[in-house]
């Protein structure tokens, strides 16, 4: 994994911050799972059981904090809440991502 344990703390902080809650599970998956690699996008799906009145603006606000604490870097955001269709993009996530923190559960 190809994040800072500075980085999945800011996540984490940006996270709860924007959805107001603190056991959001959030999944990175993507290049960034690549120890070999360089670059790449910050891909994260986020499930949260808040209840979202619009769950693509509440995702461009997470990216915008993102951007604002770890620089200008490309970041992707997929947010799931409870009335979320399953998409296969989530789906691929799920299964070959790895979960950041689940509740108050860190790792880094």
């Amino acid at each position: 994994m190809r994040l800072t344990v500075q980085e999945v703390l800011a996540i984490k902080q940006t996270v709860t911050l924007v959805l107001g809650d603190e056991s959001a599970k959030v999944t990175l998956f993507g290049s960034r799972l690549d120890d070999g690699a360089k670059g790449g996008d910050i891909d994260l799906l986020i499930n949260t059981c808040v209840k979202q009145r619009n769950c693509s603006s509440m995702a461009s606000k997470i990216m915008a904090g993102l951007q604002v604490k770890l620089g200008d870097q490309h970041i992707d955001v997929l947010l799931m809440d409870s009335a979320t269709e399953v998409l296969p993009v989530h789906e691929h996530a799920m299964q070959q991502g790895i979960v950041l923190w689940l509740k108050k559960t860190f790792l880094g």
